[in-house]
């Protein structure tokens, strides 16, 4: 298509930003819209240095609020949804999670039908698969093996069920009689320079001596870099306005990996980190089997105090299978339908993200001198 339009949602998050980049760099975009509730100061900075002559509109706005999504969507062409609230922890509130990442995914899809938008893509989650038990063992899986989490926790149910919406939605007659196409990507763990997970993990062990926590040394996954995963969005648009692919990527779900080796969480935060002396905590660590009984009681717990306090487990069954689980998929599907071959090499992915750990060291270092001056 010629002087398109796309709109963003969850612009100012990890992938959101890099998915503006990428798409600053592509021809025949007239407009970028970036929609998130807040954008930060410096991200905001940031986007006005993109070298490119494209419209660079920043909205800031809520995913619940249909009067914002109706203004976002006006005379856009296409859509990536990212905005998601993403816990794995039961940190937030049930209904929170469940508004944002299911209510709003219906309201913005109402939305597009309005505003005769003609591609949604969904940035869906791994998690929408499983794990559902630490024992199963799920090595290059792939879409016709039809994985699906059993899990009522907020976060991987609330993916599920709006990804069924979005890709239901597919073939929805638009205000102006045209159609609208929908598409699903599934990225691994997604990895990179400004990682908030791997910022908080980082943090912790630069406060305990340099010692990472060893929490999911059993699992094996295939984490994919942040750039792959934008780069499969933007291919994604390419293969839905081509008249000559769409009609098998249509109402199709992609899961998104790239030629990062597979490991454990643990040995890969390690892998970006040893350069910086962080390390590993060489005490035993507590059997799965055990985890996963611990955090059952502590659950039981959680639920008998809940007519008087609200205690928030530090351990739940979704997470202890969630972090020792052996569980990989291939990106093979992505390839055949969608052109997508990774944009960064392992090797460039790794440098750039180990770069990024090495600046949050020094920057403790030197914090740690400001404060002993």
């Amino acid at each position: 298509m010629t002087g398109w339009r796309c709109l963003v949602t969850g612009a100012g998050g990890f992938l959101g930003q890099r998915i503006i980049s990428l798409l600053a760099e592509q021809k025949e975009l007239q407009e970028i819209r970036a929609l998130d509730k807040v954008f930060r100061p410096e991200l905001q900075e940031e986007f006005s240095k993109l070298k490119c002559k494209i419209t660079l509109t920043m909205l800031e706005g809520d995913i619940l609020d249909e009067q914002c999504l109706k203004r976002a969507c006006q005379g856009i062409s296409v859509v990536i949804h990212c905005a998601s609230i993403i816990d794995v922890v039961g940190a937030i509130q049930r209904e929170v999670i469940m508004n944002v990442n299911l209510k709003g995914t219906q309201l913005l899809l109402e939305a597009c039908v309005q505003a005769n938008v003609q591609v949604f893509i969904y940035t869906s989650s791994l998690e929408v698969a499983g794990p559902n038990s630490y024992s199963e063992i799920i090595q290059n899986g792939h879409e016709e093996e039809h994985h699906e989490s059993k899990w009522f926790t907020a976060y991987p149910y609330s993916k599920k069920l709006a990804e069924r919406v979005v890709l239901a939605a597919d073939g929805w007659t638009l205000k102006n009689g045209g159609t609208l196409y929908t598409c699903a990507l599934r990225p691994m763990y997604i990895y990179g320079e400004g990682n908030q997970f791997h910022y908080t993990q980082i943090n912790q062990a630069l406060q305990n001596n340099g010692i990472l926590p060893d929490f999911a040394k059993y699992s094996l996954v295939n984490p994919v870099y942040v750039g792959n995963v934008a780069w499969a969005h933007i291919l994604a648009i390419k293969a839905l306005q081509d008249p000559k692919k769409v009609q098998n990527i249509r109402g199709q779900f992609y899961y998104i990996s790239d030629d990062t080796p597979h490991r454990s969480y643990s040995n890969f935060i390690y892998i970006l980190c040893k350069e910086w002396g962080l390390r590993f905590d060489s005490r035993m660590t507590i059997p799965v089997f055990l985890q996963y009984w611990i955090a059952f009681l502590l659950e039981i717990v959680s639920c008998l105090l809940s007519p008087i306090y609200n205690y928030q487990p530090p351990l739940t069954r979704h997470l202890v299978t969630l972090s020792n689980s052996v569980f990989t998929f291939s990106y093979k599907k992505a390839q055949r339908d969608l052109g997508y071959k990774p944009l960064f090499s392992w090797e460039e992915a790794k440098e750039k993200t180990t770069q990024w750990v090495g600046s949050l060291v020094r920057q403790h270092k030197e914090a740690l001198k400001t404060k002993t001056h």
